[in-house]
This record gives structure tokens, C-alpha cells and sequence, in this order.
């Protein structure tokens, strides 16, 4: 589905704030409420929006230690294999394959490192798993959790 700019302006009002009400986003846009909430629908319809959520600072749920873990996995793994794998560990919030050397990049939370070493272990464990390599997070400096159209 191609988007025009009031789509994309809308999309981009609910990224920055689910609760935003369409009266207001019809206000930044130039549209009336039934109208934004009518392009709402379409585009949840046409899966653009693919829900609506709540940004957690997971620190604050006592998950304290973030890291990226590269995955090498053996010959002959397959994307379902590793999502299958990984789908298993609470502690995974993100996992994508990669261009590159590695297979796979994982993002992790731990309430901290014992934690995570914990984790890591497991998931090194896996049978489809050749070797990992992993790096802290000491400090976020950027996380965007919107695109498009700046409004």
C-alpha cells in the first residue's frame, strides 16, 4: 500500500503517541476526527499499523543489563530454525538475521550480568547454535521508536 503524506502523518502521530486522540491528530493534519479514524482502519486493514503498544523502560521492570549477541549457527540453519529457538527465552526481545559473518543478531534484557551469562549460556547450548559473541550495553545514546513523516 503506497501512503500519501496525511497517511504517513498519521502514522507517524500514533508511533510518537498510540493514545493520541483522532480529533487531535485531525487538528496537525487538517482532517476531522471520523476522517483520520477511517484512515486508521484502512491502514490497519492494509497492515501498515500493525498494532498499538506501550514503550516500557525495562530497567524500571528490573531488567537492568541489555546486549547484542551475534549468532553463527551451524550449516543448513534455517530463519524459522533460530526463531523457533529463541521464541523459547523471555529474556529475547529482538532477533534478526544479518548480513555479514554472523547469522543472527540477537537483543537481549537481563536483570543483570549472572543473568545474562545465564542466558547466553542457554542459547550457545542450542543445537543449531555454533558460537556466539556478545556485547554489553553501558549506555543507550539513541532509540527512535517511529519513522516516517516528521509532522
Amino acid at each position: 500500500m503506497k501512503l500519501d503524506r496525511l497517511d504517513e502523518s498519521i502514522v507517524h502521530a500514533l508511533a510518537s503517541d498510540a493514545r493520541r486522540s483522532y480529533a487531535d491528530i485531525g487538528t496537525a493534519v487538517g482532517l476531522s476526527a471520523p476522517a483520520v479514524k477511517r484512515r486508521v482502519d484502512r491502514l490497519l486493514a492494509a497492515g501498515v499499523i500493525t498494532g498499538f503498544t506501550v514503550r516500557v523502560d525495562q530497567a524500571a521492570l528490573g531488567w537492568e543489563t541489555e546486549a547484542f549477541v551475534e549468532l553463527y549457527c551451524r550449516h543448513n540453519t534455517s530463519p524459522s530454525d533460530i526463531r523457533r529457538g529463541l521464541s523459547r527465552y523471555p529474556e529475547v526481545v529482538a532477533a534478526s538475521t544479518v548480513t555479514g559473518e554472523a547469522d543472527a543478531v540477537v537483543h537481549i534484557y537481563a536483570e543483570d550480568v549472572r543473568h545474562f551469562e545465564r542466558v547466553l549460556e542457554r542459547i550457545a547450548g542450542e543445537p543449531f547454535v555454533e558460537r556466539t559473541k556478545s556485547v554489553l550495553v553501558l549506555s543507550p545514546l539513541l532509540r527512535r521508536h517511529s519513522m516516517g513523516a516528521p509532522s
